[in-house]
């Protein structure tokens, strides 16, 4: 089964979902920030908008994805939906709304402890589109994402770029997802419908940060940074940055698996960015 999709945020998530589902030959709009980024996609084949003339073209659509992030006043795009039925809304959040959980494990049955305020709010859009859902009679599914990484925007940029580091915080791990699963599964709840459903989108393998660089270095034939204490680290780093790394845990993938049939092509990191260095 096919519809018409419009897409809210056509950024690196969203723009990968939008060429996936045209591929998959269903119909595609989306907006973007600035009318010069509309005109852009526009060239390059998706029917854009800037994000003021969006609920017209949201309007003929029967599939809505949000990407956009909310800010300390809500989700602009859950104000510009607020008339509309489609028939299937998804919207991408974060796994950053379970909270620190000392590096255990989370599925989507565990209640979200937001540590940082873009989580909160991240959890608050959640909320806003549920509710909007059982006003309007439709289902919204969430979809809490890790890390993203894929071509143009991985590890290997980060080596070939300068920017990679190495940093040694024992027992720190992180989720991630390549941007081609999180697509698919994205896809996958398009066709499949149903009633709303929270689903973690994450590979197999949480794993330390420097682990990836290091893999990273070895596909480019570099030597891999030296290891650098987290408290040395943190001297020099972003308070963003800091902030990832005051949160551990690891994410549970199951449900996309049980009931949406995904399989994954990128089980770990390993398997990703050695498919991103070989098309490169």
């Amino acid at each position: 089964m096919t519809g018409r999709l419009f897409v809210f945020g056509l950024g690196f998530s969203g723009l990968e979902i939008a060429r996936a589902a045209m591929a998959a030959g269903w119909p595609v709009a989306g907006c973007v920030t600035t009318a010069e980024k509309a005109a852009l996609l526009r060239r390059g084949g998706i029917d854009t908008v800037a994000f003021g003339e969006a609920a017209e073209k949201a309007g003929a659509a029967t599939h809505l994805l949000v990407s956009i992030p909310p800010g300390d006043s809500g989700d602009p795009a859950l104000a510009a939906c607020e008339r509309l039925r489609p028939a299937w809304v998804g919207y991408l959040s974060t796994t950053g709304v379970y909270g620190d959980r000392g590096g255990g494990w989370v599925d989507e049955t565990d209640t979200p402890q937001p540590g940082q305020a873009r989580s909160r709010n991240r959890l608050a859009a959640e909320q806003g589109w549920q509710a909007w859902g059982a006003r309007q009679g439709v289902p919204v599914h969430i979809f809490r994402l890790p890390a993203i990484y894929g071509p143009g925007r991985s590890a290997l940029d980060q080596v070939c770029e300068g920017r990679a580091q190495r940093i040694d915080k024992p027992g720190q791990v992180f989720s991630r997802i390549h941007v081609a699963d999180l697509a698919q599964t994205v896809l996958a709840s398009m066709a499949h419908g149903g009633l709303g459903t929270i689903f973690n989108v994450t590979d197999d393998d949480p794993a330390p940060q420097a682990d990836v660089i290091a893999l990273a270095c070895e596909l480019l034939g570099v030597p891999p940074p030296s290891l650098v204490p987290y408290d040395e680290a943190a001297q020099r780093m972003s308070a963003m940055a800091r902030s990832f790394y005051a949160e551990n845990r690891r994410v549970r993938n199951d449900r996309i698996k049980r009931e949406l049939g995904v399989v994954l092509k990128y089980p770990s990191y390993r398997e990703g960015l050695r498919a991103i260095r070989e098309k490169e």
